[in-house]
C-alpha cells in the first residue's frame, strides 16, 4: 500500500461516536474525511467534510464513499463484512473483512482464541436442540450469548439450570448461541493494540475496567491498577491474537481476571474501544490516531502514558436525573473539579443506555485522580466506584 500523507481523505464505516473521534484526530492531523452513515444526525458525518447517506450494503453509497476516499477503516464490528470486502476490491480496507467476520461471531472468535493458544472460560457452542440436551453439567451457572450482533449486554441472559437455559435460548428464538461458565472474577481488564501492514505493533498500558448492566461504566489506568504478571499475559496474549488474524488496525481484547489468577479472554473488539478513551487525555498517541497511523501506513510509536487516568461513560440516564424531562447536567460544577476533560458525543437526544460521552480526570496520582472522578461522580448521579 501506497503511504497516505496528510491531504488525503480517510473514510469510515459508521457514523457513531467512535466514528466522530476518528474523524477528529485524522482531521486534526491534516486529513480531508468522509463517513458512511445512513442517519442525517450522525455524530461523525455532521463533523466529517463528506457524509454519505447509505446503507452498509447499498452498491451506489459504496461506490459514492470509495470515489471521496483513499483508504476506509470502520467504527464498529458489526458493519456487515460483505461490504468491507466490497470496498477492498476498490481501496485498502483496515481491519479487513475476514478479521471483521470473526470478531462478528462468538463461536468463530473464541475457535481463533483457541488457535492463538489463548484460554477462554469454559463453554459451549449451541446451534440447534441436540446441542442444547449435550451441554455438560459444570457449565452451569453460566451465561448465554448470542453468538452474533449482541454487545453492551444485549443478547446475552444469566442461566442456573437446564430449565432456565431452554427457556433463555427459547427466548432468543432458538438462535446460534454461546453458553459460557460463570467464573469468579476478580477483576476485568482490556488491552489495546495497533498493527500495522508491516507487522509492526504498539500497545495502550493495560485498562482496568468496572461493568454495569452489561455496559461498561469506569475504566481505570496506572501502573497498580492490575497485578503486574497477568498485565504481561495480557499483552501478549493480545498481540498473539492480533497476529494470528494478520489484523490491521485497532484492536482491543477484554479479559477477565479470576480469583487464582488466572487470566481467561473474554473478547474482542475490531475498533478502538470506550475503554481506551482516557488515551485522548492521558497519553501522548491516543487510540484514535493509532487508527489513523494503521490506516495511513504511518509509522507506529509506542504510546507513552503521561498522567494517571480514570473515565466515566456518561449514559443517557444522567439526563433524566431529575425527573421524566431531559434535561442538561450540571458540566459547570463538574469542570470545576481540576484535572477533568469532558468529551460529548453531539448526539442530538439523550436516552437512558445511550452512550452520550465521556469524562476522563487525570493528575498526578491515582489516589488524587480517583479522589477528583469520586467527586464528578457524585455530582452527576453516578453511583461510586
Amino acid at each position: 500500500m501506497t503511504l497516505l500523507l496528510p491531504g488525503a481523505t480517510l473514510g469510515v464505516m459508521g457514523g457513531g461516536q467512535l466514528g466522530r473521534m476518528f474523524v477528529h484526530a485524522a482531521q486534526r492531523m491534516g486529513y480531508f474525511t468522509a463517513v458512511l452513515d445512513p442517519d442525517e444526525g450522525s455524530p461523525a458525518g455532521r463533523v466529517s467534510h463528506h457524509h454519505v447517506r447509505a446503507d452498509y450494503l447499498d452498491e451506489i453509497g459504496l461506490a459514492r464513499l470509495c470515489g471521496h476516499a483513499d483508504a476506509i477503516t470502520t467504527e464498529f464490528e458489526n458493519v456487515p463484512a460483505g461490504a468491507l470486502a466490497s470496498l477492498a476490491e476498490h481501496r485498502p480496507v483496515a481491519p479487513g473483512a475476514a478479521a471483521v467476520a470473526i470478531a462478528q461471531d462468538r463461536a468463530e472468535e473464541k475457535a481463533h482464541f483457541a488457535r492463538c493458544g489463548v484460554p477462554c472460560a469454559p463453554h459451549a457452542v449451541i446451534t440447534d436442540a441436540e446441542d442444547l440436551a449435550g451441554v455438560a453439567d459444570d457449565l452451569l451457572p453460566g451465561i448465554l450469548k448470542t453468538a452474533r450482533l449482541g454487545y453492551d449486554g444485549k443478547g446475552q441472559a444469566r442461566v442456573g439450570t437446564r430449565a432456565e437455559l431452554r427457556a433463555a435460548w427459547e427466548g432468543m428464538d432458538r438462535a446460534h448461541c454461546v453458553l459460557e461458565k460463570l467464573l469468579p472474577l476478580a477483576f476485568e481488564c482490556s488491552v489495546l493494540v495497533a498493527r500495522g501492514r508491516d507487522g509492526a505493533m504498539v500497545h495502550l498500558p493495560v485498562q482496568r475496567n468496572l461493568h454495569r448492566a452489561g455496559i461498561l461504566a469506569v475504566t481505570e489506568v496506572h501502573e497498580d491498577c492490575v497485578p503486574v504478571e497477568q498485565a504481561r499475559r495480557a499483552i501478549e496474549a493480545t498481540r498473539r491474537i492480533a497476529q494470528g488474524l494478520d489484523y490491521v488496525g485497532v484492536l482491543c481484547v477484554e479479559f477477565f481476571g479470576l480469583d487464582d489468577g488466572t487470566l481467561v479472554v473474554n473478547e474482542m473488539a475490531p475498533r478502538p474501544h470506550n475503554s481506551g478513551h482516557w488515551s485522548m487525555d492521558a497519553a501522548d498517541v491516543s487510540q484514535f490516531e493509532l487508527q489513523v497511523r494503521t490506516l495511513a501506513g504511518l509509522p507506529l510509536v509506542q504510546p507513552r502514558q503521561h498522567s494517571p487516568a480514570l473515565m466515566l461513560n456518561l449514559l443517557g440516564d444522567l439526563w433524566f436525573g431529575r425527573g421524566t424531562a431531559e434535561t442538561t447536567p450540571d458540566w459547570a460544577s463538574v469542570l470545576a473539579l481540576p484535572g477533568t476533560h469532558l468529551h460529548l458525543y453531539g448526539k442530538l437526544s439523550a436516552r437512558p443506555g445511550r452512550k452520550m460521552g465521556h469524562l476522563t480526570v487525570t493528575g498526578d496520582t491515582p489516589q488524587a485522580v480517583r479522589a477528583v472522578a469520586l467527586q464528578a461522580a457524585q455530582r452527576l448521579g453516578i453511583a461510586p466506584f
